[in-house]
């Protein structure tokens, strides 16, 4: 058998659909997803296996105008950094959006500095305009940059996304799998059941207040019977946010706690005792071993 591999970075605005993306690729969550803009903090790798071809999908931050604070910076840096190591960069476009979009002309504009070769357009989430616009739009991106091939999909329903893995199956180099062959993420355990808590501070808390958290696993402990107890901390910046997030009489914990622990189960496929702490840490978004940890460059 003649294996192949891909390193596909995913580069687009925040909310185009990346992390979905990712998800019905590798068919399973390795990515957490929410309406919010900019919930992706790291790259996330997601495997897929097509055929003799191993996909990674580099799922990474909205790339946007303009990024101010550190964690943008790095978080933006981080998304470019995945288009210059990848084999294919796949720009994902919101259909509901015109092609001069600002935010994905900033990315295409970036791709043109930096001479991306084989770069892909996805056109997605089309199963919410018009069939008759799509064809416009895409002449329009296509004429802003020589994309190699354009797919129209919509990633949360899967329309389209069979037909894009079978081509970057196909054109994938050949050369052994990069990653073993049940593996379908690397990020590790314990970051990925902290992202799913935090996924869902993100769904359920004000608008501004998720920016401003941060959660870490603290503790995993596995017993004889399979089932796992498992320790996380939520670090905000201010008192005001450690009352929000606990919530009158600690409803709103209690709620995100059995979110987080009913997802966990389903993913670890056992039992879970999850325990949520709150505590403040005003300057916790300028410690660098977070940024490690994420795998970000904290000098941005």
């Amino acid at each position: 058998m003649t294996t192949r591999s891909a390193v596909i970075a995913l580069a687009g605005p925040p909310n185009a659909g990346k992390s979905t993306l990712v998800n019905q690729a590798v068919g399973a969550k390795v990515s957490i997803v929410t309406h919010k803009v900019q919930t992706t903090r790291t790259r996330v790798r997601g495997i897929a296996l097509r055929d003799e071809a191993q996909l990674i999908f580099v799922d990474t931050p909205g790339i946007f105008v303009s990024p101010k604070r550190r964690l943008e910076r790095a978080m933006v840096g981080a998304a470019w950094n995945a288009v210059e190591d990848a084999d294919f960069v796949i720009v994902l476009h919101d259909a509901r959006k015109p092609a001069h979009d600002e935010q994905t002309a900033l990315v295409i504009q970036g791709l043109r500095e930096r001479k991306a070769r084989r770069v892909l357009l996805a056109i997605n989430k089309i199963d919410e305009i018009k069939r008759e616009k799509l064809l416009a739009l895409a002449q329009e991106l296509s004429a802003a940059f020589p994309f190699e091939r354009v797919f129209m999909i919509s990633a949360l329903k899967g329309d389209g996304v069979d037909d894009l893995l079978a081509w970057l199956a196909s054109e994938a180099p050949e050369g052994p799998w990069l990653y073993p062959e049940d593996e379908i993420s690397d990020l590790p355990q314990r970051l990925l059941a902290a992202e799913i808590t935090r996924e869902k501070l993100f769904l359920h808390l004000h608008d501004e207040l998720p920016y401003s958290l941060t959660v870490e696993t603290e503790s995993w402990e596995t017993f004889r019977d399979g089932s796992v107890k498992i320790s996380q901390t939520i670090y905000v910046q201010r008192d005001a946010h450690k009352r929000m997030a606990i919530g009158a009489k600690g409803a709103t914990i209690r709620k995100i706690r059995e979110l987080a622990q009913r997802e966990l189960e389903e993913m670890l496929e056992t039992h879970v005792h999850l325990f949520l702490f709150v505590k403040v840490r005003e300057r916790w978004v300028d410690d660098p071993e977070r940024y490690q940890q994420w795998g970000l460059d904290f000098s941005l």
